[in-house]
């Protein structure tokens, strides 16, 4: 059984909003642009920004692909983690780092959503986190299958959005909000 943390205090956590991966991700331009907006919502309140940046052999470490899109630019003093697994968690020092500035509610936008999106918070519920994600800030590309079916970016995006207010899991609360109402002071992220 996961740890419930104890406190409020919230981050934003920014996931592979990198060049190779949005180039051809659903909607894009909107979608980056919600992810800046939330960024700036959250340095106007004094909420952490950390950003999350994937490199496996389709995104080389230091490429051109590898880089963040140029809408996107961390500030010095806001933390970098680098992953080499879908989970922002897996072999990094993310869950150190949210312990060590008290994090109990995370945030959550980027890419992509059926991928790394899905599984960072699964990874935050399941190690005790609150969770917000922000269902006009992540994004993917459609998917064909083998068998002639195709998986389009718009139903996986709302099917995780779905999933995200359907979850349940003891003592901790997750949800939805968009890029324009999201409050990073409340569990859940929104309002009732």
């Amino acid at each position: 059984m996961a740890t419930v943390r104890e406190g409020s205090k919230s981050v934003l956590l920014v996931v592979d909003v990198q060049v190779g991966v949005m180039k051809s991700a659903w909607d894009a331009p909107r979608i980056i642009n919600n992810i800046a907006r939330t960024v700036e919502r959250a340095r106007m309140q004094g909420i952490p920004v950390i950003w999350v940046q994937h490199a496996d052999e389709d995104l080389p470490y230091d490429s051109p692909q590898w880089q963040w899109v140029p809408e996107l630019v961390a500030l010095k003093d806001e933390l970098l983690i680098h992953k080499h697994f879908n989970s922002s968690f897996e072999q990094t020092v993310l869950d150190e780092e949210l312990a060590r500035l008290g994090v109990t509610h995370i945030v959550l936008a980027g890419a992509s959503s059926n991928w790394c999106i899905r599984a960072t918070a699964y990874g935050a519920l399941e190690r005790g986190y609150d969770l917000t994600l922000v269902k006009d800030a992540h994004a993917t590309n459609s998917m064909d299958l083998d068998h002639g079916t195709r998986l389009e970016a718009s139903s996986i995006i709302s099917e995780l959005n779905i999933a995200m207010t359907w979850l349940s899991y003891p003592g901790r609360v997750n949800g939805i909000a968009t890029a324009e109402t999201v409050d990073f002071s409340l569990l859940g992220g929104v309002r009732k």
